[in-house]
């Protein structure tokens, strides 16, 4: 029949169909059964086990332990032993009569549970009244144990318990690049402020422009704000390894500005300082007694002086252990053979004998080499 119609043609469409169906059919089972065998002959992953952080009570969170949440739950470990530290100055008036008392404001952290709070010597200075601010927001008065401004430190005390107490870390075990966070109170407004990095660099020196520098600091990227000075800088592990001091904002170059360029006590160097602020008030420092002036090269070269390093005697205190064979015009070049030039001045050389030590100054007198034998005294 003409245009394909009639009952065979009908039979064959139909046989036709039937058959497209049934490959449908029998596609899809070999299909899924194929999938299902090659599914089973991989591995299954493994998921990652949740840890609990510990938080405060009634807010715990899941996480994955890694690097990052070990230091999430560091961070919750110290930050209840943070507290920012008011420095109430001298009252003084104005220009109307009128009567205020200016503030400052730092941070530290709480190292026992007798109350000792370690925070920066320049947090404190001149205060006329300290208060602390626990992270729950509560306040109490403190009051002053010991400074020292040499190594920036300065311990206080408060009366009563404590909200928490922070470990001091080893120092001598840090590595750069190894994960830090800072906490603090930056410009004293921003209570339990985080920050993170790591340690850029160790044994940094920075120079206080008082005569001496700072050693063994430790650099890092977390950033540090004004504020943030006396806090603490903490590892993976939930550890003071610093207390935080300083920060460069701008280079000796005129308009070159820095970033993440902070520095940190080493917690060893807290713990020596410390100790002997709570023992006896002051740290011990060895005195040698004169006035001087620190030759640098440009010195040398416009006075016509026989060397370009040491220090120019202007006086000998009389009593002191200078007294005992230094004279007004002498230049001490070294202190047992350690040098004395702008990378190494006077105190910090003298810093590393101790209080009661004969040293050997080599000095020159009137283009004279000598050797010169003190002994050190503490301090006054």
């Amino acid at each position: 029949m003409e245009g394909g119609s009639g009952p065979r043609y009908s039979i064959v469409v139909l046989v036709v169909a039937l058959g497209i169906v049934a490959a449908i059919i029998c596609g899809g089972l070999v299909g899924g059964a194929a999938g299902y065998w090659v599914a089973r002959s991989q591995p299954t992953p493994s998921l990652p086990t949740p840890v609990t952080i510990n938080q405060p009570e009634g807010h715990p969170t899941y996480l994955t332990l890694t690097q990052d949440s070990a230091l999430i739950e560091a961070i919750a470990k110290v930050k209840p032993a943070v507290v920012t530290v008011i420095n109430t100055l001298p009252a003084s008036r104005t220009f109307f009569g009128e009567v205020i008392e200016p503030q400052a404001s730092g941070s530290g952290v709480i190292t026992d549970e007798e109350g000792h709070i370690v925070t920066n010597s320049h947090v404190v200075e001149d205060a006329e009244r300290i208060d602390v601010i626990y992270a729950d927001g509560s306040k109490e008065e403190a009051t002053l144990v010991g400074a020292d401004r040499y190594s920036d430190l300065v311990v206080i005390r408060v009366e009563g318990p404590v909200p928490a107490v922070a470990e001091l870390g080893d120092s001598s075990t840090l590595q750069p690049g190894e994960p830090v966070a800072a906490i603090g109170s930056p410009l004293g407004d921003f209570k339990g402020t985080v920050t993170v990095g790591v340690i850029s660099a160790l044994d940094r020196r920075l120079d206080t422009g008082r005569g001496y520098l700072m050693e063994d600091l430790i650099q890092t990227d977390a950033a540090i704000n004004p504020g943030n000075s006396g806090g603490p800088l903490i590892n993976v592990l939930g550890q003071v390894i610093g207390i935080n001091t300083a920060i460069v904002g701008r280079s000796a170059y005129a308009g070159t500005v820095a970033e993440g360029l902070g520095f940190a006590i080493p917690s060893n160097t807290v713990k020596a300082v410390a100790q002997q602020l709570v023992n006896q008030g002051y740290v011990e420092r060895p005195y040698l007694g004169i006035e001087y002036v620190t030759i640098t090269p440009r010195l040398a070269s416009a006075y016509d002086l026989p060397v370009d390093h040491g220090v120019y005697v202007r006086r000998v205190v009389p009593g002191s252990p200078a007294a005992a064979g230094l004279q007004e015009g002498d230049i001490i070049t070294a202190i047992n053979d350690q040098t004395i030039d702008e990378d190494n001045p006077l105190n910090n050389v003298l810093w590393r004998s101790r209080v009661g030590d004969e040293v050997r100054l080599a000095i020159l007198r009137q283009g004279e080499e000598l050797g010169v034998d003190v002994t050190l005294t503490q301090r006054p």
